[in-house]
């Protein structure tokens, strides 16, 4: 094990209290929120280090939810959605609760089955301004917002564009028969095409710390 100041060493692994779950630098675990009504936090760990009494230290990488960020929770964003923040701290190993996954926004659309451990993430976020990246996402539906993989969309066979079917004024049931589906636009006689714009993330609000 390599050293790294005297007195500290860092570990491959770490076994959360209590279970036989390990734990090692590049994995995400759920930590215990400051206060007991909330969440548990998300973090990616990148280093797992014990001083000379065996006190066991994490350095994490946090994720925010989006109602922890500035501008809060918006109508795109998923029920499961993190950020990936430049927020870094040094934790107890003791506060990891448990571990979790989080998904490339792609592979998580892909999910048969989502568990209370899955979650997704799509930006990186930075905590101090409320900046995204990438700024920008792609829209689609005439609502001409960015996708949330909780919503059911269908796919219009015409401009292979994605609409939620309240938008087009039809309950879920009615759009899950329809095949193919065609949109307004594509079933109309001059068959006019929608041209797909991006969405601009970031909120025009004043920024607020998170408070840990």
């Amino acid at each position: 094990m390599a050293k790294t100041k005297p007195g500290k060493k860092d570990l491959d692994s770490y076994t959360i209290k209590g279970t036989n779950k390990v734990v090692r630098p590049g994995d995400y675990v759920l930590m215990k929120p400051s206060d007991s009504d909330k969440p548990p936090y998300v973090a990616r760990v990148e280093k797992i280090e014990a001083d000379h009494r065996n006190n066991v230290k994490v350095r994490v990488r946090w994720y925010y939810r989006p109602e922890e960020s500035i501008g809060g929770r918006r109508q795109f964003h998923g029920a499961k959605e993190l950020f990936l923040s430049d927020h870094y701290d040094l934790q107890s190993a003791h506060t990891i609760e448990g571990k979790c996954i989080v998904h490339s926004f792609k592979n998580y659309t892909k999910l048969e089955n989502v568990g209370p451990e899955d979650y997704f993430c799509r930006f990186e976020y930075k905590a101090a301004t409320g900046g995204f990246t990438p700024d920008r996402v792609a829209v689609y539906c005439k609502c001409e917002m960015p996708y949330n993989p909780d919503d059911l969309m269908v796919q219009c066979e015409g401009c292979k564009d994605w609409f939620h079917p309240s938008c087009m004024g039809m309950t879920i049931e009615e759009a899950k028969k329809l095949d193919p589906f065609l949109c307004s636009d594509c079933s109309s006689e001059d068959g006019a095409k929608r041209h797909l714009s991006s969405f601009h993330v970031e909120p025009k609000v004043e920024s607020k710390r998170r408070k840990r």
